[in-house]
């Protein structure tokens, strides 16, 4: 399984982006976050690592997802065996799920939050991590997950988007998970008022969400809060 999360605010333009798999190194792969662009999720049973260039590209110069996708899987011989998920800087999303990554591929797109995985235990996966962080951070989840609304993100919830993100990784694999087991985690957030923030465990023989919780936790102390804030934002 590979499993990611992309949000964008396009109020702020901050971007975020989550990704978890049962590989080494998610995190040097598969998400990317642009603030005031968008990001990108490229996965699959085999990854392109070439994805995010162009789509950065595209999505810069106002192409919108579902165009940049379209633009770069119609150049990859290798697209039935990819999955590849989008988000522009207005939060509109697309994904390609190449039909190699059978059995169990599943994603749910919505404006400013969208969430696509493989190899998974079951769709139910990719259900919970949707449904936590909208829960988490719209006012009108209801209305959302009902699907009669788009979402309108809580007031200030940028400031703890980083414990809803491993909150609702840890959501999803409590649903299944990756059927190999999950080794690897990463997550980035990128936005015009704080330096970037990108966490990641490489590999975990453990308990990956504590070692990531654990990371959340240095970031969260004092000493480290106090540099951060004292980095510049641009």
């Amino acid at each position: 399984m590979t499993l990611s999360l992309l949000h964008v605010d396009a109020r702020t333009g901050t971007v975020a982006a989550l990704t978890a798999t049962g590989g080494v190194a998610v995190g040097g792969y598969v998400h990317h976050a642009w603030r005031g662009i968008g990001g990108c999720a490229t996965q699959g049973l085999s990854t392109n690592p070439w994805y995010p260039s162009e789509l950065r590209s595209l999505l810069k110069q106002g192409s919108e997802a579902t165009a940049a996708l379209h633009e770069v899987i119609s150049r990859d011989a290798g697209a039935p065996r990819r999955q590849c998920l989008v988000m522009d800087s207005h939060g509109r999303a697309a994904v390609h799920s190449g039909a190699d990554n059978l059995p169990c591929v599943a994603s749910r797109l919505a404006t400013g939050i969208a969430v696509a995985g493989n190899l998974l235990a079951g769709e139910q996966v990719v259900d919970a991590l949707f449904e936590c962080f909208v829960r988490d951070n719209c006012e009108n989840s209801s209305a959302v997950l009902a699907g009669t609304a788009e979402p309108a993100w809580r007031p200030g919830h940028e400031s703890h988007l980083l414990e809803s993100l491993v909150n609702c990784l840890a959501e999803a694999l409590g649903a299944g998970g990756d059927v190999r087991g999950t080794r690897s985690a990463a997550l980035r957030i990128e936005s015009f008022s704080a330096a970037p923030l990108d966490l990641r465990v490489d590999w975990s023989d453990g308990d990956l969400l504590d070692q990531l919780r654990s990371l959340v936790n240095q970031v969260r102390a004092p000493g480290f809060a106090e540099f951060l804030a004292s980095l510049p934002n641009q």
